[in-house]
This record gives structure tokens, sequence and C-alpha cells, in this order.
């Protein structure tokens, strides 16, 4: 049987951009300027700090749209099952079941991952399970997947079509997807896909989908350090 692979991880890589301070600038001055605000883009963005930030604090929002991001995303699919959702200002195309056998790559928690649920719904708080639950959450994953990869495999050995033969998979097989999205976009979706003490609006995101939101914005940071400064100081709404 072919071997498994089990990760705790999640990987998320810029593939391309066209995102820069600049960007909001010249889309923000049109309206005063006209053509002429073609001269942003050859002037230096950390002088027009101000106009990002007010932008950002009255969510004046369209300006942060003139840009783009497209991250190769692999992670867990119960984490896409989340994160398309989100459908305005973001394209995606994913991996298919259909068109190539799955790899086995599944996911397991990290001894890190918080394990102990409470609270209600929509306000769940998490706590760090024993070592015990560690090791029975682990063992019971690598069990199921063993065992589905391995009918898996056996169905397609018997001729069984691939997009047949995939439901017997679990939503913690890893798959790959191409996601695009504007800093507006980005934004929205880190309001809700990440919790943080500066936060105006509290947002309870389920870790896994949390640590691709943290790899996505630490990218998003370095290419429009201006940008994600406003974001940060306006209490992390989007605009």
């Amino acid at each position: 049987m072919t071997e498994l692979v089990f990760r705790t991880d999640i990987a998320v890589t810029l593939v391309r951009s066209a995102a820069t301070d600049a960007d909001v600038l010249f889309a923000a001055r049109v309206s005063t300027a006209g053509e002429a605000s073609l001269d942003e883009l050859t002037k230096d963005p950390e002088k027009s700090t101000g106009l990002i930030n007010y932008l950002m604090r009255d969510r004046h929002g369209t300006p942060f749209e003139h840009n783009s991001m497209t991250f190769l995303v692999q992670a867990p699919i119960f984490v896409f099952r989340e994160f398309h959702r989100h459908r305005a200002g973001w394209s995606y195309n994913e991996e298919s079941g259909r068109y190539r056998e799955l790899q086995p790559v599944f996911y397991t928690p990290a001894p890190d991952r918080k394990l102990v649920q409470h609270g209600r719904p929509g306000k769940y708080e998490f706590s760090a399970g024993t070592e015990d639950q560690h090791h029975q959450a682990v063992y019971a994953m690598e069990a199921a997947y063993r065992r589905s990869y391995e009918s898996y495999q056996e169905m397609l050995q018997a001729g069984i079509a691939r997009e047949v033969a995939r439901a017997v998979l679990p939503v913690g097989l890893f798959s790959s997807m191409y996601a695009t999205c504007n800093a507006r976009s980005l934004m929205h979706f880190l309001s809700l896909r990440t919790k943080k003490e500066n936060a105006k609006v509290p947002s309870f995101p389920q870790r896994e989908i949390e640590m691709v939101a943290e790899r996505m914005e630490s990218e998003w940071a370095t290419l429009m350090p201006l940008t994600h400064a406003a974001f940060e100081k306006h209490g992390r709404v989007a605009p």
C-alpha cells in the first residue's frame, strides 16, 4: 500500500502579486485629480499615510480593490469548506479528484493544538488537551485515514472512476488551490478568520483556517505595509 503522509502544518505561498500602497493612492485621488492621479505611481507612499488612514477609518473601501494577490494554499479539505464562504473579491481553482488520483497526505493536530471545546456556538473557547487526548485524536485519525485510503485504492484498482472512489476520503485529506484576492477582500477575510486582541469586532475562527490567514497576512503586510498598518490601527475592520 502507498505510504501515507501525516502533516500538522499548512502551506501558503504567494505566487504572484500586483499590490502596493501606491495602488490605493492613485485610485483614491482620481476623485479629485482625474488623470493627474497617475502621478501617485512615482511618489513616495510614505508621504500619504494620512490619506490611507482616512480611507480606512471612514471606510472608503473601493481604493483598496485596485490590486491583486494570488496564493497557493495547501490545507485539509475542511479548511477549504470554510474558505469558500468568502466569495466577494475572491477567485478559486482547486485540485480535482475527478481528474487526478488524490495523494495520501492527511492532517493531524500538532501537540500544541488546543483540543477541548467550551462555551456556546459562535463563541467557543478552547483549552489544551491532555497528552492522552492528543494521542487518542492522532491515533483515531491515522487509523481512519489508512482505512479510507486503502478503500480508495481498492476501488481505483477495480476500475471504479476516480470521481466515485473519492467519496470514501475524509475532509482531513490535503488539497491544493489557488486563491486570488485584493486587499479589501483579504481584510474582510482576516477580520473573520483571525482572533486578535485589538480587533473591534471579536472573531472565533477555527485554528486551522486561522493558520492560513496568518500566513496570508504576513505576505500582504510586506507588500502593502502602510495599508496593513492602517488596518491594524483602526481595529482590523475591513473598509
